[in-house]
């Protein structure tokens, strides 16, 4: 079996920010318009909602998105995007190119020394061509690409089967693109989840290392678990069978189809999930929480990652062990994971070791053992 390393990490993050006042102030004026009509029907009316309720809840205080435009006009609701044709580059793709490039560099890799790419992501643009060829064709790399979704895990999937495929010699150097547009399937109505989520694209190469060969600066993967249990408390019903249950199936409406989740419920049952996921996985690689410099965490709720690692320490953790990234970006989904990574792993010193763990829709969790060379 071949040593594997993460030799390179990239990460695009939108500039535009709506913070939670701006989202707020659509929200419940769209909530009073909407109350007029339920009054006058006899049906209960809507709940607003806060800034100070967000940031409790999750810890976000604003989310960056690739499209700001109608997010917050109160007759849409939602992002404006533009238009490409079938022989233009998908906007996922061209999202998924530009951290690519930035991770390839980081490596001092170019296109051409990668044979696989996984466009591994909790939300794709489509089905066919998989987006994961397309970005291949965008770069210019060789071999083969593949599409990978495993919700809020999909990141963390993704360097799982990277990490397998480049040990046992199938593949030699893969790269692993998350473009999460995220807020393109979201329903800015929804109390439960129109505040949560914002977009970012992350990339990482995974490659082998020669025998006797030292990267420094580089993390060697030392283990990558994946673990998936089935639960509806995060869904999206948006496929292409829903026109079919629809009386008009040429007009498609996308009540229900969206993003739902069941917030309480998630936090509960992640929290445990997660906790004994990561103590077991420590475990069978020979290792304690203690041991680990630092911990790179689903960015989905800072409640929720302050929970797990208290019952991991027996103690609260702090922002340099555990770091935060959420507050001003959102949950970007899969890529929250591996942006906290780039945004903080150049201070760690050789031989520390670090656990990547995210936890998603299914449920899922995916997990990596990292050690600084």
């Amino acid at each position: 079996m071949k040593r594997v390393v993460i030799s390179g990490i990239g990460a695009e993050i939108p500039t535009a920010s709506i913070s939670n006042d701006e989202l707020v102030a659509t929200f419940n004026g769209w909530v009073e318009r909407e109350n007029v009509g339920r009054t006058e029907r006899g049906e209960q009316p809507l709940p607003g909602s806060t800034s100070a309720f967000i940031e409790h809840a999750s810890g976000i205080r604003a989310r960056r998105v690739l499209y700001p435009e109608g997010v917050l006009d109160i007759d849409r609701m939602a992002p404006v995007m533009p238009r490409r044709e079938d022989h233009e580059v998908s906007i996922q793709s061209e999202f998924g190119a530009a951290s690519a490039r930035k991770a390839l560099a980081d490596a001092g890799r170019a296109a051409a020394d990668v044979d696989m790419v996984i466009c591994a992501s909790s939300h794709l643009q489509r089905m066919y061509p998989a987006v994961g060829i397309e970005i291949q064709q965008v770069l210019g790399t060789s071999g083969s690409a593949i599409d990978l979704s495993l919700g809020c895990s999909s990141a963390a999937g993704g360097l799982h089967t990277a990490f397998n495929l480049v040990r046992s010699g199938a593949q030699k150097c893969v790269l692993v693109c998350t473009p999460e547009l995220i807020t393109g399937h979201l329903d800015f109505r929804d109390r439960q989840t129109h505040f949560i989520f914002g977009d970012a694209s992350v990339s990482m190469v995974v490659e082998a290392l020669e025998d006797g060969e030292e990267r420094e600066g580089c993390f060697e993967v030392l283990d990558t678990r994946l673990w998936t249990q089935f639960s509806n408390n995060i869904r999206s019903n948006f496929g292409y069978l829903a026109r079919l249950t629809q009386a008009n199936p040429s007009v498609l409406d996308m009540e229900g189809l969206m993003i739902t989740q069941l917030g309480n419920k998630v936090f509960k049952e992640v929290t445990h999930a997660g906790h004994e996921f990561i103590i077991d996985f420590l475990r069978d690689n020979g290792q304690t929480p203690e041991d680990i410099r630092r911990f790179w965490l689903h960015q989905a709720n800072a409640r929720m990652n302050g929970m797990i690692l208290r019952l991991a320490f027996g103690r609260d953790v702090d922002n340099d062990r555990a770091p935060i990234v959420l507050g001003d970006l959102g949950n970007t989904a899969a890529a929250g994971v591996i942006v906290a990574l780039d945004m903080h792993h150049r201070d760690m010193q050789r031989g520390d070791y670090g656990l990547i763990c995210a936890f998603g829709a299914g449920y899922s969790i995916g997990g990596a053992l990292l050690r600084r060379l």
